[in-house]
């Protein structure tokens, strides 16, 4: 076979991937999923398209309150089992279907800036599949830059760290598995009344350790879910899912409609800075959504598509 043949075959093979693999019409995984959770799960999870939501954040760093903005995407995709990648070649037997979660957060700390992104993949067939087997997250700013994996491996999760910063520098770390922070989101979409409540056990979010500096291990937490009645977020049938963890000194509650879909609306997180001690809040609102197949839409005149989710072109 000619090079640029065998190049052309793998970029149709990928492509091909890519657009089909949430597609509900081919896709035998989301058959099974939706008879576990019903049609309509299914029509708005396998329809070919990720929803992708932008939220103006003022996040808490260092000793002050600073802009930025939160992108959040939810698809879904095969996943391997057993290699924790994305299921690209469907050679390999041991797949399922997860939701994933990718969370892109830039904001400005004075003159510079960060730019953070964490992806979650949780099993949308929750009964064989109870726990999370991945997260990624990578962190850039102007003074270095910092990575972290965790994969869940028998009953543990493995933790890989790689950082500029000294005393996060090259760690692979374990623990024993239990609830991650950075699963919540994808377990609200899935089914929210299934979202551990009471006295739990909790790892704090890739991006919560990072910033923080604080150690790859699980905290007691409390968990509860109920109606919304702030007025930071507007909505009607608005539930809250609250997470205390005494021991940081911290407050995270997610926002979401009460009704499938269950879009997320927003978040706050409270927590002392850890320059000062002062408490402050993270905030992030939801501005705008839309359901694109983003993967396919990559020509420049697709660029226009950003204007109405408020994103800038960098």
């Amino acid at each position: 076979m000619k090079p640029a043949t065998f190049l052309l075959l793998c970029f149709t093979l990928c492509c091909t991937a890519c657009q089909q693999h949430n597609d509900s019409s081919t896709n035998p995984l989301a058959r099974t999923i939706s008879q576990q959770q019903g049609s309509a799960f299914k029509d708005y999870w396998y329809q070919g398209k990720a929803e992708i939501s932008t939220y103006e954040l003022e996040q808490n760093r260092y000793q002050d309150i600073h802009p930025g903005q939160t992108t959040l995407i939810f698809v879904t995709e095969d996943f391997l089992t057993d290699e924790q990648v994305k299921n690209d070649t469907y050679t390999n037997p041991n797949s399922t279907s997860v939701l994933k979660t990718n969370l892109i957060q830039r904001f400005t700390t004075g003159l510079y800036d960060y730019s953070i992104m964490t992806s979650v993949f949780t099993p949308v067939d929750t009964e064989q599949f109870p726990n999370t087997l991945k997260t990624s997250t990578s962190s850039q700013d102007w003074c270095g830059q910092s990575w972290m994996q965790v994969n869940k491996k028998d009953r543990q999760y493995a933790l890989q760290q790689r950082s500029y910063f000294e005393k996060e520098g090259d760690l692979n770390v374990k623990t024993p598995v239990e609830v991650l922070e950075d699963e919540l989101l994808n377990r609200i979409r899935i089914q929210p009344t299934d979202l551990p409540q009471g006295e739990i056990k909790l790892i704090p979010s890739n991006q919560y350790l990072r910033l923080a500096h604080r150690p790859f291990e699980a905290v007691d937490a409390r968990a509860a879910l109920s109606d919304y009645t702030g007025d930071i977020f507007d909505g009607q049938g608005l539930k809250q899912y609250t997470v205390t963890i005494p021991a940081l000194q911290r407050e995270l509650s997610y926002v979401f409609s009460g009704e499938f879909p269950h879009q997320i609306e927003g978040w706050t997180d409270q927590y002392p800075s850890a320059f000062d001690q002062k408490i402050r809040t993270t905030i992030a609102r939801r501005q705008q959504t839309i359901m694109e197949p983003y993967w396919q839409q990559n020509r420049r005149e697709d660029q226009d598509k950003r204007k109405a989710l408020g994103l800038t072109n960098w």
